[in-house]
């Protein structure tokens, strides 16, 4: 019998009502705050800027204190108790501040458009703190659900142009809400105690996928459900053959869309293609394409003219949005199965009222403010142009090789002004330690300037070569 993505929809119809028999699906229950959600955060009031601000540079001019500073270029392992925060704080009431700080600009983290520090969102968020504190506390399905929850979830559909969306604790609780739930469907439709063989649901998911997708894949094999096949990275070739072979008929094909160590996109629009042709359902964690890919900040499948063949995008608020959070964008159908299914949405306090307040802000300014997604893109030509290597993206991948070349290198750029940490195992395989070098929105062609010089000085730039399609760079000391 053909697959197709209608199937899918009969699934999880199937699984919906066989948990309504049981007395199983689980409802949001928005709580109403004293003013409505256009009252308090109307669109027309949050405040838009045409081009960069003085508060913007604050998203990537950072201080670390010299006893931090110290231990960083030791590789001191810290507690964090040097930052002495209460002190701090106590002192600078008083004029004074006993400790010295460092200076430096950030390249590594994942504040791609400087949102973290714009002040629309912030204002967002107090004036929702002052009116509301942080609001009920509770899991969203007992009494942390409310108006200013449900305002994002709605301009987030709208952004992803998903029928609805469902908010998380984190992305890292959405995927494994997700992987749960696809668990659950084989689970749910078994005609018997456990799911037989041709009962299970098949997951595809790249061999480089998040941590959270992985966890939560691990999550859905306890339930004996699923049957995992693991492709080689981006390799549409293999992924072909093993649906191709594959007798199960619930397939699903999970993938990042902007992979967050190396740096380099998905195959869209072969995904695309493939799902055209096997019926499967295509799950994309976008945590770092949405907000800096497509023209309306929708993300990759924006950017690759594909939104119509993803069927559950996850996202988080966590990035480019400069707030916290997680979401998933897909059918109302799919919200009803995951928020009755997904453990990590089930049993998490929602985010408090000011973040979802400040989070719908960042969705309506990041929209608006075009203008940034455009200087990401013009920096990611500038580090092209001034270091000869063909980086896709706004995050690049330098390849060093060992734990001790990644942390010289580190430590290099750390005493020429420049925040960039080396990543190491576990997050990257053993011997492709690297150098992780973020861009945002909020530096400069002459930032750039000045960190290729930087960089020169630890590497070789006229020999960094991109690794085949993945697009990283290795690098050679």
């Amino acid at each position: 019998m053909e697959v197709t993505s209608s199937s899918w929809d009969e699934w999880v119809q199937g699984a919906l009502s066989k948990l309504e028999s049981l007395h199983l699906t689980r409802s949001l229950r928005p709580i109403h705050l004293r003013y409505e959600p256009q009252r308090s955060i109307p669109n027309d009031e949050l405040q838009v800027f045409d081009e960069m601000q003085p508060w913007d540079r604050s998203s990537v001019e950072v201080r670390i204190s010299d006893a931090t500073f110290q231990k960083w270029l030791l590789d001191i392992t810290s507690s964090g108790d040097e930052a002495d925060c209460g002190q701090v704080l106590a002192d600078s009431k008083a004029g004074t501040c006993p400790q010295e700080f460092k200076k430096l600009l950030l390249f590594s983290g994942n504040d791609y458009l400087g949102l973290s520090s714009h002040p629309t969102i912030g204002k967002a968020a107090a004036k929702a703190a002052q009116e509301h504190g942080m609001g009920p506390r509770g899991s969203a399905l007992i009494c942390g659900y409310t108006n200013y929850h449900r305002l994002l979830e709605s301009s987030l559909a709208d952004l992803k142009k998903k029928e609805d969306c469902l908010l998380c604790p984190t992305g890292f609780a959405a995927n494994m809400a997700v992987m749960v739930t696809l668990g659950s469907v084989g689970s749910l439709l078994a005609s018997g105690v456990k799911p037989l063989e041709h009962e299970r649901v098949a997951i595809f998911s790249d061999e480089l996928n998040h941590a959270s997708i992985i966890d939560g894949i691990r999550l859905a094999e306890r339930q004996r459900s699923v049957e995992v096949f693991i492709y080689r990275h981006c390799n549409m070739t293999q992924l072909n053959a093993l649906l191709s072979t594959c007798t199960l008929r619930k397939k699903v094909v999970v993938t990042d869309s902007l992979f967050s160590m190396d740096g380099d996109f998905a195959p869209m629009i072969e995904l695309a293609k493939l799902r055209k042709k096997y019926g499967f359902l295509l799950v994309i964690d976008d945590a770092h394409g949405t907000f800096v890919c497509g023209k309306n900040g929708g993300g990759v499948a924006e950017q690759f003219n594909c939104e119509k063949d993803i069927d559950i995008c996850v996202g988080t608020l966590s990035k480019a949005a400069g707030c916290h959070g997680g979401f998933i964008a897909c059918s109302k159908k799919w919200k009803q199965l995951i928020q009755s299914r997904g453990r990590s949405f089930i049993f998490s306090t929602a985010a408090p009222v000011p973040v979802a307040a400040a989070s719908h802000a960042a969705v309506v300014v990041g929209r608006k403010e075009m203008w940034r997604r455009r200087a990401i893109w013009d920096r990611v030509q500038d580090f092209r142009a001034l270091t000869g290597i063909p980086i896709t993206s706004p995050i690049i991948s330098l390849i060093i090789g060992s734990e001790d070349k990644a942390l010289e290198a580190s430590q290099h750029l750390l005493r020429s002004g420049f925040h960039v940490t080396a990543i190491r195992p576990p997050t990257v395989p053993p011997n492709s330690c690297r150098l992780r070098v973020t861009l945002s929105a909020t530096h400069t062609r002459d930032d750039l300037v000045k960190l290729t010089a930087a960089l020169s000085g630890c590497i070789n730039l006229k020999e960094i070569s991109v690794n085949g399609s993945t697009g990283y760079a290795i690098a050679r000391m």
